[in-house]
């Protein structure tokens, strides 16, 4: 069965916060070259879930035209 497209961005969105939250613990740690590798980890991630949001959001916006 596919995965719906809201599905995906709100998997998208959930490993951001992984990484972010990852990212912290390491800087906690003093491990800031780890907390920077996954603070743009979850940056990627966030950005990923934008863009399938708005990918989403102009196919419904076609959608609803037709």
């Amino acid at each position: 069965m596919p995965q719906s497209a809201h599905d995906r961005t709100a998997e998208l969105h959930n490993l951001a916060e992984h990484a972010h939250a990852a990212a912290a613990a390491a800087h906690g740690k003093g491990d800031h070259l780890s907390a920077h590798e996954l603070s743009k980890k979850a940056l990627e991630h966030s950005m990923n879930a934008y863009k399938h949001s708005e990918q989403i959001s102009a196919e419904a916006h076609i959608l609803a035209k037709a």
